[in-house]
């Protein structure tokens, strides 16, 4: 798996960027302000990540997907790592990402890279999504926020 930066001429990958997040509005927003880097195994990109500045020094992961035929083979943890070696990189301090309530792999896998829960968002989704939201047979309402300092 080869991962690197999305080309500014390059059109987004909205299929797989939509997997994780269903709000286009919410996508096409941060995707503006954002960084987006794509997976891609012999020229087919597999998978993506998106890198929002928040504040001095920190960084927000607010999306990341890998397509459904690639699931369970470590590609999101291979992604994960690398959007942290590459906030290091570019000299922030923090990387925070945010999940829903629901999400119990994402939970898991985050955790696992290292992140630590510092907070909930109570009904962000809620707040946030004109849809109701269902994963794992669990309304997904709040957002779990996680972060790691280097």
């Amino acid at each position: 798996m080869f991962i690197r930066k999305l080309n500014i001429d390059e059109e987004s990958p909205m299929d797989l960027l939509l997997l994780a997040d269903p709000s286009k509005i919410i996508v096409e927003e941060y995707m503006q302000r954002g960084e987006c880097f794509v997976a891609e195994i012999n020229g087919q990109i597999i998978g993506v990540y998106v890198l929002l500045p928040t504040r001095p020094g920190t960084v927000e992961l607010v999306n990341i997907a890998v397509i459904e035929t690639q699931h369970g083979k470590g590609l999101g943890k291979q992604l994960v790592m690398n959007a942290i070696e590459v906030a290091k990189s570019k000299g922030y301090r923090t990387i925070e990402v945010g999940t829903g309530n629901s999400s119990i792999g994402q939970l898991a896998l985050y955790q696992k890279c290292g992140f630590r829960i510092t907070g909930v968002d109570i009904d962000f989704f809620i707040r946030h999504y004109p849809e109701e939201i269902f994963e794992n047979g669990i309304q997904c309402r709040d957002m779990i926020r996680l972060s790691q300092n280097f």
